[in-house]
């Protein structure tokens, strides 16, 4: 059993990383090897990774050894849906305390591990350790090889503790465990030339069901989904799959890689959200199978079942694109979604004025290019501030985004759609990216927007009452003070004659000429005579002799 350390480089070392693979032989061997920044676990820590990872594993009990706290933030924080057991939403924790912390914890993990079988007997239990018990020198992997021999029933330890890095990090140290203690351990009841492996795939909301209809119909089975909808025994028995596919590089990468050295799975990273790449997902799957002994004619049957999908969906589609014309989108979010929601949006007729790339590899940043152009607008980092304006400026109208963001598009009063794992409805497949255009369409063309757009009422009475106790307002509403206003005015920026003057001498004498109304008024100066003029032609006197 390799030390955290070792794992963690050997992480870092990863030949199917893009960004490692471009370095020298010499750059390689010393991996990443920079320090930790203050702040890189913000966004997640690598507990808190290893356990979104892993909790979809539904029959599992998964036990998180550390305070109180480490369980409840991560509590539920994946909508992964089960088929089958809920043994995964029920919260195990050590809950140490101070007194732990000095003597040390691996008692009280050892009676919470005893508890767990005696209570609820789970086919295998996963502890995950996290920053406490890892800086006071609890000996969890110790701890847990005894519990399985006593037991008689895999304990797996999880060494993620949160300091080590980002939630990133921690997904690749959950694939670690996996392949170090789960993977390869038993053997499947059967098997046929149809099992694939779905790697980075977590059943948020139920998506994985929206796609299995249709590889059920062409007789493929998923031997295991790592993790979604998981069963114990399905990924502890993947090795015997004939192909995989890797539905997000960026959390486990390591898993597929060592799966196709150690036994020869091939993989292929691809993407079910929209029309086209759930069809070229499919046709890969069968390319793949075939190529592995599968029967020719999966191809065939694959295109008519792709065929036939496609007609339905872009069939439901259609009435949407001509409401979406015009509209734009901004997409926040990264990974695999950074790319592939991008290619479902534009099918569905919206236009990308930007997506977040900080969580994507170099390849999604090329799939982005492909779609969006060479041009394409990739965005590494937004501020709340920056996304504000963007939004208030109408740059956007809609913005896709995790839960994080939705109150900056609610203050800027802009639709706004879920996109990440706490969604409530599934995206996968032709049936799912007829509903995301649904939930857009809901979203633009609700009546809200035009009403939280508008001023509160207690705002809107404000500024009238501002209005009427304002001198304007006054002689507005009284004739006799806007003739007054009218007559004081000074014709000119000399200010030395006002209009009322001018008017009255014109009326009482029958003035008809600059020179004539100079001798009988003040207005003395050069530059008054333009503006004098103007007075002359609207006078009635003017009128009088036009009728002449």
């Amino acid at each position: 059993m390799s030390s955290l350390s070792a794992t963690v480089q050997n992480i870092f070392n990863e030949p199917g990383c893009a960004k490692n693979g471009s370095k020298s032989e010499a750059e390689r061997k010393k991996g990443c090897t920079k320090l930790l920044q203050p702040g890189s676990a913000a966004g997640g820590c690598a507990f808190d990774g290893a356990k979104i990872a892993l909790q979809p594993f539904t029959d599992v009990a998964h036990l998180v050894h550390g305070p109180i706290a480490c369980e409840g933030n991560s509590w539920d924080n994946r909508g992964a849906a089960s088929s089958g057991s809920n043994l995964w939403r029920t919260a195990f924790t050590t809950d140490m305390n101070e007194t732990d912390i000095v003597f040390g914890g691996e008692r009280r993990l050892w009676k919470a591990i005893k508890e767990i079988v005696d209570k609820h007997d789970p086919p295998a239990i996963f502890v995950y350790q996290t920053c406490v018990p890892a800086m006071i020198g609890d000996d969890v992997n110790a701890v847990c090889k005894a519990a399985s021999q006593r037991f008689g029933k895999p304990v797996i330890p999880i060494n993620s503790p949160g300091f080590v890095g980002s939630k990133n990090l921690g997904n690749k140290l959950a694939g670690e465990a996996l392949l170090e203690h789960v993977i390869g351990t038993r053997e499947p009841d059967r098997t046929t030339p149809y099992d694939i492996n779905l790697i980075g795939e977590y059943n948020i909301s139920g998506e994985l069901w929206q796609v299995k209809p249709s590889l059920d119909e062409l007789g493929i089975r998923i031997l295991s989904c790592i993790s979604g909808d998981a069963k114990y025994r399905e990924v502890a028995s993947s090795h015997r799959a004939r192909a995989a596919m890797l539905v997000c590089s960026k959390g486990m990468i390591n898993v597929a890689r060592k799966m196709e050295e150690r036994y020869g799975i091939p993989f292929f990273e691809g993407s079910f959200y929209g029309v086209q790449d759930s069809s070229d997902s499919l046709r890969q799957i069968a390319r793949l199978l075939v190529e592995r002994g599968a029967p020719q004619d999966l191809l065939g049957r694959t295109d008519a079942v792709i065929a036939r999908e496609e007609a339905r969906a872009w069939a439901a589609i259609k009435p949407y694109k001509s409401r979406f014309k015009g509209k734009k989108a901004l997409l926040i979010t990264g990974g695999v979604k950074s790319w592939s929601v991008v290619a479902a949006l534009q099918e569905a007729g919206l236009e990308l004025v930007g997506t977040s790339v900080k969580k994507s590899t170099r390849e999604d940043k090329e799939r982005i290019k492909e779609f969006m152009g060479q041009d394409a607008h990739m965005i590494e980092d937004m501020s709340p501030r920056e996304m504000y304006e963007m939004l208030k400026g109408a740059k956007a109208d809609i913005m896709l985004s995790g839960g994080k963001s939705q109150f900056v598009a609610l203050k800027a009063a802009t639709p706004w759609l879920d996109i990440n794992q706490e969604r409530c409805h599934a995206y996968m497949g032709y049936v799912g990216m007829i509903k995301l255009v649904e939930e857009i369409d809901k979203s633009l063309s609700n009546p809200m927007w035009e009403q939280v757009r508008r001023p509160a009422p207690w705002e809107a009475l404000a500024r009238a009452k501002l209005h009427m106790q304002s001198p304007a307002a006054e002689i507005t509403c009284e004739p006799a003070l806007a003739e007054t206003a009218r007559r004081a005015r000074k014709i000119c920026h000399c200010n030395t004659v006002d209009l009322g003057t001018i008017e009255d001498a014109i009326y009482a004498h029958g003035l008809r000429s600059v020179e004539e109304v100079k001798e009988h008024t003040d207005a003395v100066g050069g530059c008054c005579k333009r503006r004098i003029e103007d007075i002359l032609v609207s006078s009635p006197s003017a009128m009088l002799q036009a009728a002449e």
